[in-house]
Parts: C-alpha cells; sequence; structure tokens
C-alpha cells in the first residue's frame, strides 16, 4: 500500500497534492466534500460571535479581528481540503497560528492584566515550547495532532487560572471542547477502515464551537465604556 502523503514531508514541493485524511481517496478538487463544507463552522461561529460583538457595544476592535480570523480560518481549511496541496496548507495553517497568538496576547493582557513586555515574554514562550513539541515529538503523531497540544494547554490553563472570572468559564468550556475535537482530528486515519468517512469533520464542527466560546469569553471581558483596546 502507498504510504500517504503529509504536509510537512521534505522535500518541499507547493504543488505536490496531499492526502491525510480518510475522505481524500484521490486529488481532485471535490474529494473531501464533507471537510470542505463543515468548515461553515467557522463561519457560523464567526457571525453569531459578530452579533454579540454588535450586542456589546460594537466597538471591541481587538476581538473583532479574531472574529475576522475566525471567518478567515473557515475559507483557509475550505481551500486546503479543496485544493489539497502542500501550498494550500499555507492557507489552513497561518490564520489558525495568527488566531493562538492573537488570542492568547489578548487573554494574558484582558484577563490577567499583564503588562505587554509580560504578555510579549508569554508569547515567546508559548513560541519556544510549540517550537519544541514539533521537534522533539516524531511527525505523524495522532495523525499531526500532536502540532495543537500546546494551545490545548494553554486554553486549559488560561481558563483555570481566570476560573473565576465569567471569561475563564468560557475558556475552560473551550478547552473541553477543543480536547474532544483533538480526539477526532487524531483518529481519522485510525478508523478509515470501519469508517471511511473519517472522523475529521467533527473536528471542524467543534472547534467552530470552540472558537466560539473563546470570542464570547473575550467579549465578556472586554473594558466597559471604552473603545476597546486591549488593556
Amino acid at each position: 500500500m502507498p504510504r500517504r502523503t503529509g504536509p510537512f514531508d521534505a522535500p518541499v514541493n507547493w504543488s505536490q497534492p496531499v492526502d491525510i485524511y480518510c475522505e481524500r481517496t484521490d486529488p481532485s478538487f471535490w474529494a473531501e466534500p464533507v471537510n470542505a463544507l463543515t468548515n461553515a463552522a467557522f463561519l457560523i461561529a464567526a457571525l453569531v460571535a459578530f452579533l454579540h460583538w454588535r450586542r456589546a457595544g460594537g466597538r471591541d476592535w481587538p476581538v473583532a479581528i479574531l472574529i475576522a480570523l475566525t471567518a478567515v480560518i473557515g475559507v483557509g481549511s475550505f481551500i486546503f481540503h479543496t485544493v489539497a496541496t502542500r501550498g494550500a496548507v499555507l492557507f489552513d495553517t497561518v490564520p489558525i497560528a495568527l488566531f493562538i497568538y492573537g488570542y492568547l496576547f489578548l487573554a494574558v493582557r484582558r484577563f490577567f492584566g499583564l503588562s505587554l513586555s509580560l504578555s510579549l515574554a508569554v508569547l515567546a514562550a508559548f513560541a519556544v515550547l510549540s517550537y519544541g513539541v514539533t521537534v522533539i515529538v516524531p511527525r505523524g503523531t495522532l495523525n499531526g495532532s500532536y502540532a495543537y497540544m500546546p494551545a490545548l494547554a494553554a486554553t486549559l490553563l488560561v481558563g483555570w487560572l481566570a476560573r473565576r472570572q465569567e471569561a475563564g468559564r468560557w475558556v475552560m468550556a473551550a478547552g473541553v471542547t477543543l480536547a474532544v475535537s483533538l480526539t477526532f482530528r487524531s483518529i481519522d486515519q485510525a478508523v478509515c477502515g470501519a469508517v471511511p468517512l473519517g472522523t475529521h469533520f467533527l473536528w471542524h464542527c467543534l472547534n467552530g464551537v470552540a472558537l466560539y466560546l473563546l470570542l464570547r469569553a473575550a467579549i465578556s471581558a472586554a473594558p466597559k465604556g471604552s473603545s476597546a483596546t486591549v488593556p
């Protein structure tokens, strides 16, 4: 049986097809219709969060940027699950990375009131941890889901530290949802024989829920009566 091709196997050929999910059986554009269409979960999450943002005053621009990024994640992932090349991977991964780092920065500033320098130090530490995981853990582990483990750990930690705040409870719920979501992402190839469709589409659906919960947390902790710069 030929080896399934991952997105980051060397040497880099940006036009090379990527096949790492059960649903895809050929390199055609519409070979992953369920994986592609379930990216609507991110668009729905962005829309519902936007409505909450408007009701909260519509001036919280840091959260507005995160809402826009949520929608971009949905579009980028749709491109990846249709075009399915190494180059298309960037449409999927770059918006996710921007959301993760942007949200972590907002969280430590808004939920804990850290200074700019301390917040940047937290981001730097998180970046080092994330890079260390990619270096230490063998590629392909958990179907590539190991790369999201630092984000999961950060979400649960932030939620626990902020548990006395309303925002902390939203974040903790997002962390639990993300843990379940990562489980479905991780087992996708392992269940191909029993479930030809795979389970990756559940990663999309639950991630939409998780990002919505994170956005609700940020909205709930917005500075009162301000134009909502990050405090």
